[in-house]
């Protein structure tokens, strides 16, 4: 796979107004395609990029909010083979916030899941959320091929 591939998740409850979960998915990702899905008692919003690129705000958000190390530790625990799986609080995204979640209950609206499959799942971590010392990186990467 020469590419990144990332694909973004979140459901949609009959409670909940879908603009305003469309607005948290966006605050966070660049979709280059967005699906609906039925899926009886909820919708699901799935969106779809073949890009790293995709995650820029995110990659912004991580440095802002200066959570870097924590990150870096998230998402390494979150690693198998070529696959990371996040999952961020979806009110807090609404708002321009990371909120790492380990289970989806800690979101009472659910999550949003975040997948990356790379050949190199290593250089994506890097460029997400480099080490750091004292709160500063200790390199900037750029975007993984």
């Amino acid at each position: 796979m020469a590419r990144g591939k990332v694909i973004v998740e979140a459901e949609l409850r009959p409670t909940e107004d879908e603009e305003k979960v469309l607005k948290a998915i966006s605050n966070v990702f660049e979709a280059e395609q967005l699906e609906i899905l039925d899926q009886g008692d909820y919708k699901l919003i799935r969106g779809y990029s073949s890009t790293l690129r995709s995650l820029t705000k995110f990659h912004r958000l991580l440095r802002i909010q200066a959570i870097l190390e924590s990150a870096r530790s998230y998402m390494i625990k979150r690693t198998k083979g070529k696959m990371l799986s996040i999952m961020i609080h979806k009110q807090a995204a609404y708002v321009n916030k990371i909120s790492f979640i380990s289970w989806e209950e800690e979101s009472p609206l659910g999550a949003i899941k975040i997948y990356v499959k790379h050949r190199n799942i290593e250089d994506v971590i890097d460029w997400l959320a480099p080490q750091t010392s004292r709160g500063k990186p200790l390199w900037e990467r750029s975007l993984p091929e």
